[in-house]
């Protein structure tokens, strides 16, 4: 070690180093300048960082150490060994047992629900919340010591952490309440979005990537939850445990319409014909009747060729001849069937940017107002956006 290193700074990488590199220091070496120990765990954390590998604690070997991060270990691989847990079941419930003050419980809830759907997105797996008793993943906010000898140190540091699937506490992600959590980038506080997302990779049992544009990096870095989409090092690692995501048979689901327990996604008129939506797949009819009237179908880039993901939301206008059109965080504007439409952002609208996906949508002509639903709220639109 250099002279110039404060014996703050030796505690601090030896605490650091103990913690995520597992250092075992005897009472007699603490305090020690230089350790072969110390040194060792030095240059493990230098190449895992890609520091090189002198094995000095050098200025950037510190401000990596000075950085707010997740809690769990980076040298312990939580799944991908031959043995090690998963969830058996792809349909995994978890339960918000105590929130943070920082935010709106409604904002916490947005932010789980889009940090589940990055995981979702890219295996089969589905997260459905339970508003009370046993959940496979319990969601806590705390402080310091909590029970499960793993204590959070206060403001900064260490942010969160989360249990490889198991029974138990297994699965379970832990936030520190000390802490301040934000919704977006802010100048200060963390956002919540984007260590929930982290620490969930942990809870499917995912361990840390040495590759800094992976979400299973171990240091903290702000991500936009309307644009991010995963890693490539992130999708590997998912669909080695569980898979790549399964996709919808369109025969399949062509044979089961008249399923009473059929359902589907939108509903719109465009021109004179009815558009029926399902995944990516549509039917449609004409508004007039006629015995030769008969349903049609297919995908709904046969129809619509602009629009290639499934839709979640419709509504149309007649006097203007448009039909708006919703997948995801984007808008289409449709006037005929076979054309391709112009698209924005749902943002262009005034939603908030917590927002990913309208749920449904409906115009009503009468007061010329339309009504877009999302979760348990609906907003009111044009004049201005009004949340209901």
């Amino acid at each position: 070690m250099r002279s110039r290193l404060s014996s703050e700074d030796v505690q601090l990488a030896e605490e650091y180093l103990e913690q995520f590199y597992h250092l075992k220091l005897s009472g007699g070496s603490r305090r020690k300048r230089h350790t072969p120990a110390m040194e060792e765990k030095l240059k493990e954390m230098q190449q895992f960082f890609g520091l090189g590998d002198s094995g000095l604690l050098d200025p950037q070997t510190l401000a990596i150490m000075k950085q707010a991060r997740c809690g769990i270990p980076d040298v312990e691989n939580v799944s991908l060994y031959p043995g090690q847990p998963r969830w058996k079941n792809r349909t995994i419930t978890y339960r918000i047992a105590k929130y943070t003050s920082d935010l709106t419980r409604k904002e916490v809830e947005t932010a789980f629900r889009l940090a589940f759907k990055l995981w979702s997105d890219a295996a089969p797996l589905k997260f459905v919340r339970a508003n009370h008793g046993e959940a496979d993943i319990v969601i806590t906010f705390t402080r310091k010591a909590h029970g499960d000898f793993f204590p959070f140190d206060g403001p900064k540091g260490v942010l969160a952490h989360a249990f490889e699937p198991g029974e138990d506490i297994g699965g379970d992600v832990h936030f520190d309440d000390d802490e301040l959590w934000t919704v977006g980038r802010r100048q200060s506080g963390y956002d919540l979005f984007t260590v929930a997302a982290h620490e969930l990779g942990h809870s499917l049992g995912l361990s840390h990537s040495k590759d800094p544009s992976a979400l299973m990096f171990p240091k903290y870095k702000f991500l936009n939850s309307v644009k991010y989409k995963l890693s490539e090092d992130d999708i590997l690692g998912i669909q080695t445990l569980y898979g790549k995501p399964t996709k919808t048979d369109d025969k399949l689901l062509i044979s089961k319409k008249c399923d009473p327990n059929f359902s589907l996604d939108a509903v719109a008129v465009v021109g004179e014909e009815i558009l029926f939506f399902k995944n990516s797949y549509l039917w449609l009819r004409t508004t007039w009747k006629s015995y030769w009237n008969k349903l049609r179908e297919g995908p709904i880039s046969k129809f619509l060729p602009s629009i290639i993901s499934p839709v979640d939301a419709a509504y149309d206008l007649p006097a203007k001849g448009a039909t708006y059109i919703f997948t995801g965080p984007k808008y289409w504007v449709v006037q005929t069937l076979g054309t391709k439409g112009y698209y924005g952002s749902i943002y262009d609208y005034g939603f908030p940017v917590s927002l990913r996906k309208i749920d449904a949508a409906v115009h009503i002509n009468k007061y010329n107002k339309t009504y877009f639903f999302t979760g348990y709220e609906y907003y009111r639109c044009c004049s201005s956006l009004q949340r209901i």
